[in-house]
């Protein structure tokens, strides 16, 4: 079988040996469809792609040598070769005895262009999936005939529905194994169906298929003459991918850098993410709001009277105001929103569970800010589609969860914007990707809750304690002199005529945090409310001292960052496990050893111990005394 008839086949060879120019022309203006294969283990994906490959080859390697020969020609004329060449990483994966995470395959034939993703089957590589499918087009979701729909088939094809990919291929693979039985495709397809209205897809193509066999790939099999619709390529082919929506839409670009070569030159560049645009054009600069007249659009290739969605610009404005990496320009009179707080759906993708409370990196386009999840509403079965309480995401889990950022973003919702509705959560201290993410809303009280200015500042109330506000952050396991150090250093303060407070971690827990417990979720939650309180104190202008184990290195480095530089101190009361457990003033150890004292840090609880600090103090050399006098010493300096 071959996907090209000899007639076309000869006329292309023709056009190339006649005049490349036009050959590559042709090719350059075919349309492209990116599109993704998915479903559960060993459904036969890798296989299906080899068929599309091997069936497509022939076109290639006629073009290829023509290609070839016209090497010299094609670099005299400074050509752009936009075509695909032929990639078999199916070997790579049979040798190794692995499945590659996300292979890209590129191939085409007279009528189009083709970037399948081939993503694996596999349960822990469910983010990889997304990564796929996060610019296709259509979805080729495979089932095995001889298993019908399973959970992976499920989560698959929620999670095509949920990026909002509107092309749904429904393959039901291996139908040679089930002797090309009606009576069983019809079954999987009803199963399917029912599944699929459930979560949004009333429209998708269901096509029985044998990929080993070669059975309705590229031409209609004569063993399943009960089957009258298209093979798998004919709809490849012919499916409409609407270019032009997005340029329907509203003028939005991510300003993804300055362009400033010299000083009478500066330029906004990014690529457009919908609408059009034309010289003259009134935009809005977001979110801080001002407008400016667009004067010039500047390509590689020259200046453009107009540009639209797709396309990589340098826009200059008439005026120079204030733009930066990050910013979003926009139409003046259809500007999107900016909010800071959010309801949005999210797919975790890290092994280790979601912490409520937890401060990461979201970036969404362009933009990166700090966001806190809180615990979800809700987390999906994608068996059932019921709504299951949670308290956190695990790995693969899908739920419906409340974030708020540290600064407002200009953002769409997802289902109207792709681009300024899908993000990614960044873990703060390993830089790995832990989530994605698509915004439905912001939230009312983000529009309705408003800073209040304040005449009395931070500063006046410093100036009027005659100090300067600090937090001092005691970190440590327990038993290692916390509490002991920070309150001899809290007298000796008391006797220089420092204004401070000690918020001690067994006193706060009995009080604003006794509703916490000691899970990591919990550990979290009481750091941030400590870091909240804490701040507002420095605020007052006084010298705030704390004594918590606080585990866990992303929340210290929250509190960090709540306040300005130099004015918070990590201090690492640096105490040995064993040296902590031999001391065990409070029995706690013993109990945790015993077992009667669950999530116990240092026996059953991690302590990620600082990695840098502004004071280290090693309890086996010092004294409590001296090592409070040395803390009060490095303070006042």
């Amino acid at each position: 079988m071959t996907i090209i008839d000899h007639h076309s086949s000869y006329q292309t060879q023709d056009l190339i040996a006649a005049d490349i120019d036009a050959y590559l022309l042709q090719h350059q203006h075919k349309s492209l469809l990116r599109f993704i294969t998915c479903g559960s283990v060993d459904d036969g994906k890798s296989t299906l792609i080899g068929r599309l490959l091997y069936d497509s080859k022939m076109i290639f390697e006629d073009q290829l040598a023509a290609l070839e020969a016209d090497s010299k020609h094609l670099g005299t004329q400074g050509q752009n070769i936009d075509f695909a060449l032929l990639v078999d990483g199916l070997a790579a994966e049979r040798e190794q005895g692995i499945t590659i995470d996300v292979a890209y395959r590129f191939f085409a034939t007279e009528k189009r262009k083709f970037i399948v993703a081939d993503t694996p089957g596999h349960e822990q590589y469910t983010r990889n999936m997304i990564t796929g499918a996060s610019t296709a087009d259509l979805a080729v979701i495979l089932i095995d005939a001889r298993k019908g729909v399973l959970t992976q088939t499920r989560r698959h094809s929620y999670l095509a529905q949920l990026i909002g990919i509107r092309h749904i291929v429904l393959a039901v693979n291996k139908m040679d194994l089930v002797d090309y039985d009606q009576a069983t495709y019809e079954s999987i397809l009803a199963d399917y169906r029912n599944f699929a209205a459930g979560i949004g897809i009333h429209s998708f193509t269901p096509i029985p298929i044998s990929g080993f066999i070669g059975d309705n790939i590229t031409s209609r099999s004569a063993n399943m003459p009960w089957y009258d619709g298209p093979c798998l390529m004919t709809h490849l082919e012919s499916v409409e991918v609407d270019s032009t929506a997005d340029q329907a839409k509203p003028f939005r670009m991510a300003v993804q850098w300055v362009n400033r070569p010299n000083l009478d030159f500066r330029g906004y560049s990014g690529q457009i993410s919908s609408g059009r645009i034309r010289q003259g054009d009134l935009l809005r600069v977001l979110p801080s709001g001002k407008t400016s007249r667009l004067s010039r659009i500047v390509t590689f290739d020259g200046d453009l009277d107009e540009a639209v969605a797709g396309q990589s610009v340098t826009l200059c404005l008439a005026d120079d105001i204030d733009c930066s990496r990050g910013d979003v320009l926009s139409v003046a009179d259809e500007p999107p929103q900016i909010a800071d707080q959010f309801e949005a759906t999210i797919v975790w993708m890290a092994e280790e569970p979601m912490l409520a409370g937890r401060t990461y990196w979201l970036k969404l386009g362009t933009q990166m800010v700090g966001a806190t999840i809180q615990a979800p509403k809700y987390q999906i079965n994608v068996n059932t589609l019921e709504h299951r309480a949670a308290k956190t995401l695990e790995l693969n889990a899908i739920g419906v969860a409340s974030l708020t950022t540290d600064k407002p973003i200009v953002f769409e919702p997802y289902s109207e914007n792709h681009d300024f509705g899908g993000f990614i959560l960044i873990d703060k201290m390993s830089n790995a990707t832990v989530a994605a993410g698509m915004l439905n809303f912001s939230l009312r009280r983000s529009q309705n809750i408003h800073r209040q200015a304040i005449d009395v500042t931070r500063e006046a109330h410093a100036n009027l304690k005659n100090q300067k506000p600090a937090i001092l952050w005691f970190t440590g396991l327990s038993g290692a002199g916390k509490s002991t150090i920070a309150n001899l250093v809290e007298k000796k303060l008391h006797r220089m005529n420092r204004h401070t407070f000690l918020l001690d971690g067994d006193n706060i827990r009995h009080g604003l945090n006794k509703d916490l417990g000691f899970t990591d979720a919990d550990r979290v939650e009481n750091i941030r409310r400590v870091g909240e309180v804490a701040k507002l104190m420095a605020d007052a202008g006084l010298i705030v001292i704390t004594a918590f184990i606080s585990p866990f290195r992303a929340e210290r480095e929250m509190v960090r960052n709540m306040m300005a530089p130099g004015e918070f101190y990590e201090i690492h009361i640096d105490t040995s496990l064993a040296e902590a457990e031999r001391r065990d003033v409070k029995g706690l150890y013993k109990k945790a050893r015993a077992g009667k004292l669950a999530n116990f840090t240092g026996i059953d609880s991690p302590y990620e111990a600082p990695l840098t600090t502004e004071i280290h103090i090693d309890t086996t050399i010092l004294t409590p005394d001296e090592a409070a006098a040395l803390i009060v010493e490095e303070l006042l300096k």
